[in-house]
Formats: structure tokens, C-alpha cells, sequence
């Protein structure tokens, strides 16, 4: 009786974990954008977070972008880390909500502060990120 109460409990203690990983999971998806000013980068930083493709939608055709100031192609880079990799936090937000800085999961790069400064041409959508470590 007593292997079968000990094994009973461990199972359980295992299904509260997994639960709370499930929990953790949706949460980095519905972290809270409300810092972010700026619609269209709250929108497109949302499309970033649940891996939507419709990030894309939010950029002109072919978008400049750096990575720690070094120009990268940004369809080849998103290509690789949407849906992979997002925000943690959102800590500070500057420049009328174009420039977000918080904790950052770059996949087999690990968890660091980033920013990503976003550009907009003349009909809203962005021409230009930069993103990087935030120091």
C-alpha cells in the first residue's frame, strides 16, 4: 500500500509540473504588450511572440535590417527565428513606442537584453529594424 501511495503521489507532483510548464508556455505568448505605445509595433510584436507569419505583413517588401549593426537580409533571419525565438519581458519602451527593450530567448544563443528599433516610411509600415544587445 505504501509503493502504491508513493507512486501515486509522484505521478501527481509530475502532472502539476507539466501543467505549469502549459501555463508558462501560454503566458509568453499573452505576455503583456500594454508598455508599448506605438499600434503597429505592439501588433507586429504580438505577431512575433506566437510565430504568426503575419509579422512579415508589417514590413515593407525588402526591409533593412541590422543585427548589433551589422546589416543581415531580414526575410533569411526571420526566417530561421520566428517562431523560435521572443520576448521574455518588455522593460523599457522609448521613442513614441518604435524602440522596445526587454529580456529576449534567442534560441541556441540564449536569454539576453535586446532592443529592437523599429522605422516607419511615410505609409506606416517599417523600412527599417535594427535590433541588438541593450546594454
Amino acid at each position: 500500500m505504501t509503493i502504491f501511495v508513493t507512486s501515486f503521489s509522484l505521478t501527481a507532483c509530475g502532472q502539476v509540473k507539466e501543467n505549469q510548464k502549459k501555463t508558462q508556455s501560454s503566458k509568453q505568448q499573452t505576455m503583456d504588450l500594454s508598455k508599448i505605445t506605438d499600434e503597429t509595433v505592439k501588433n507586429a510584436i504580438e505577431a512575433l511572440q506566437t510565430g504568426d507569419k503575419k509579422w512579415y505583413s508589417f514590413f515593407t517588401e525588402n526591409p533593412v535590417m541590422t543585427d548589433d549593426g551589422n546589416t543581415v537580409d531580414f526575410t533569411s533571419f526571420f526566417s530561421k527565428a520566428l517562431g523560435k525565438e521572443h520576448f521574455l519581458s518588455i522593460d523599457r519602451v522609448e521613442n513614441e513606442g518604435k524602440d522596445i527593450y526587454g529580456s529576449f530567448k534567442a534560441g541556441q544563443w540564449g536569454t539576453f537584453p535586446v532592443f529592437f528599433k523599429f522605422h516607419k516610411n511615410s505609409e506606416g509600415k517599417f523600412e527599417r529594424l535594427d535590433i541588438g544587445q541593450a546594454k
